[in-house]
């Protein structure tokens, strides 16, 4: 039996959600797997085009999205181009394809991942992703004013593509009923930036962590470390926490969450030395778009600072780190 899900990215129209996360997939005999290519993946564009983008400057652009990700020096992933294709994204066809669709109903959608899951091995099949044509799009090198940047919204979808969820790691304020992102320190932010910025094809600390740990390079375990342990609210167990490891040194963020029934939470990749760890609540999140059961996740204590520096060992993890929230 195969398995169908999706992804949907924003344009500034929602609240804040996911961190650094890989996804997870659940056997029929009941397994749970990380969703990843077992193999290189084979994709293919579509020949459509939309005003100011041309089907070349599409495939273009799509190849510099992926073309980034490959770049990461701590990572082996790798894509290969399989040309053009009749076939459109969302068909269940064993074929990834990229392409444009005009979904005007979807009017806060810029853009869609999907997949096709093999349920009784996890292993991913087939990923699609269609990029709404009912906006208006770019592929001007230093943006277009008024026009989203095809090249930010493709390596968003890519990290999607490849395994990555969304990050928390941004902030973003209202505006006209909607948020406005004003930074974010991930690519996989679910929100977009605002039309004409092209800030999202620079992969983030917590982009390079996530596709590392999912796709390591050979030396990036022994070269990097993490930082485990567990939240607790009131003395029980915190589900859905958002923890963030700061590196002291170099400025740069990475998170992770709190995702067992015992609150335990591992931040891989970071860099070895001292980080800052900070818990806070996704009191401002679309919490159904990420868990399963939004009930579970625990909104009701203030951001905590853990009360000492850890120091994160090279090739190594830090040993539990127990974080006592403040109850709201």
């Amino acid at each position: 039996m195969k398995r169908a899900f999706a992804l949907l990215l924003v344009a500034a129209q929602c609240n804040v959600a996911h961190a650094y996360t890989l996804f997870g997939a659940e056997t029929s005999d009941g397994r749970r797997v990380t969703l990843k290519w077992p193999q290189t993946p084979r994709y293919f564009v579509t020949s459509d085009a939309v005003g100011g983008v041309s089907a070349a400057d599409f495939q273009a652009a799509i190849a510099r999205g992926f073309a980034r990700w490959e770049a990461v020096p701590t990572s082996t992933v790798t894509y290969q181009f399989g040309g053009v294709t009749a076939a459109r994204p969302g068909d269940d066809d064993g074929t990834s394809t990229l392409g444009f669709m005009n979904r005007p109903e979807l009017d806060r959608v810029l853009a869609s991942t999907s997949f096709l899951v093999d349920d009784a091995t996890g292993a991913l099949i087939e990923s699609d992703i269609f990029f709404n044509a009912a906006f208006p799009w770019s592929v001007a090198a230093a943006g277009e004013t008024g026009r989203f940047d095809l090249e930010s919204i493709a390596t968003h979808e890519i990290g999607h593509f490849s395994g990555l969820g969304h990050s928390a790691l941004g902030e973003t304020t209202s505006q006209n009923g909607g948020r406005q992102v004003d930074s974010a320190e991930s690519v996989m932010f679910p929100i977009a930036y605002t039309r004409g910025s092209i800030a999202g094809r620079t992969l983030k600390a917590d982009d390079i962590a996530g596709i590392s740990d999912l796709y390591p390079a050979p030396d990036f375990a022994a070269a990097t470390g993490s930082i485990s342990g567990r939240v607790t609210n009131g003395g029980k167990p915190s589900f859905g926490a958002h923890v963030v490891a700061y590196d002291l040194a170099k400025g740069t963020m990475v998170a992770g969450f709190a995702l067992t029934g015992q609150g335990d939470f591992a931040i891989a990749g970071l860099s070895p030395g001292p980080h800052l760890l900070r818990v806070e609540p996704l009191d401002d999140a679309d919490l159904e778009s990420f868990f399963d059961d939004p009930a579970r996740v625990d909104l009701g204590f203030r951001v905590t600072f853990h009360d000492r520096i850890i120091v994160v060992p090279r090739g190594g993890d830090s040993g539990t780190i127990v974080v006592a929230v403040t109850p709201k």
